[in-house]
């Protein structure tokens, strides 16, 4: 089976977004400025592609613009993005010719495909969320509870290199069980501290 590989302008950061989260960026570099342009006048997608040296994968997020928040007189801009899915990177060009930005080739690794969880994590996942007090309602998938864990960047890697729902599944309830156990030890040092 081919992978599908395509050409993307990328902005190398040193950040991994997850599928559905959404990331607020400061815009100022003439090249980043250029790529921000692009991406409004054609609505187009880019690439954030985590540059350190722990991505081995050459793993990187595409993401889609949602807002500009404030655009400054000196040109720089506010935005939020949000990313659609995720990806390895190919290929790197240091400009996009004709572009003063960055692109590359990725291989997108559909992400979004297989998201749905099982009844016995969304009962793992509601029971944390109610400990958070949150009393909205819970409609999730399994991307959602990665961004939720707030999973740090040794973290993020792991999750994104299992493309098997019940591995990413398995991976994520382990740590939901840590952050529920932490949190419950909170709360009881917290009504603790309010009965003294």
């Amino acid at each position: 089976m081919m992978i599908e590989q395509v050409e993307l302008p990328i902005f190398p950061l040193a950040i991994l977004p997850i599928l559905n989260e959404r990331i607020p960026l400061h815009i100022f570099e003439p090249r980043y400025r250029q790529l921000l342009q692009d991406v409004e006048s054609a609505q187009m997608q880019f690439g954030i592609y985590y540059s350190h040296g722990l991505n081995k994968d050459r793993m990187g997020a595409i993401v889609e613009l949602e807002a500009v928040v404030k655009r400054y007189q000196t040109g720089e801009s506010d935005i939020m993005v949000k990313c659609v899915d995720t990806f390895l990177l190919t290929k790197f060009y240091n400009k996009f010719s004709p572009k003063l930005y960055p692109g590359g080739i990725i291989a997108p690794l559909k992400a979004y495909e297989e998201s749905s969880v099982s009844e016995e994590f969304r009962d793992q996942f509601r029971a944390f969320m109610a400990l958070k007090d949150y009393q909205g309602k819970i409609d999730f998938d399994i991307h959602d509870v990665a961004v939720e864990l707030n999973l740090d960047i040794g973290d993020r890697l792991r999750y994104l290199k299992l493309l098997d729902i019940h591995k990413r599944e398995a991976f994520l309830s382990e740590r939901l069980r840590y952050r529920k156990f932490i949190l419950e030890q909170e709360l009881k040092v917290r009504d603790n501290f309010f009965l003294n």
